[in-house]
């Protein structure tokens, strides 16, 4: 997967335009993330994310970064032998882009605030 531009509220993806968050997995796009709390993700959001086992995951924190991922979903994250990288959301695409050839990589993008 290539994630071809990301901008406020806009991340086009293989082509595709998305105007919602997403998780974007090697294979496909998950085009909705919902979360209980707008800007402060859960544990039991990402089950899905762990089942797929990946080696990285990026999370972007929103154009702005206001998104926060709490010390206990990075370290739940990490107990389950996944690397965590978290960036706003612009950068966060660009490391997905670089990754993505080398490893099993996912993302989860706030693509507004």
């Amino acid at each position: 997967m290539k994630i071809d531009s990301f901008s406020f509220g806009k991340i086009i993806i293989e082509g595709k335009t998305y105007t919602t968050d997403v998780i974007v997995y090697p294979d496909g796009v998950h085009d909705s993330w919902p979360r209980e709390e707008e800007h402060r993700p859960q544990v039991r959001e990402f089950a899905e994310i762990v089942k797929a086992a990946p080696d990285i995951l990026i999370i972007g924190t929103g154009y702005g970064g206001v998104m926060s991922i709490p010390d206990q979903l990075k370290n739940y994250l990490l107990s389950q032998g996944i690397d965590v990288r978290v960036e706003k959301t612009g950068k966060a695409v660009e490391l997905f882009n670089s990754l993505q050839a080398t490893d099993k990589v996912i993302a989860a993008l706030h693509i507004t605030c």
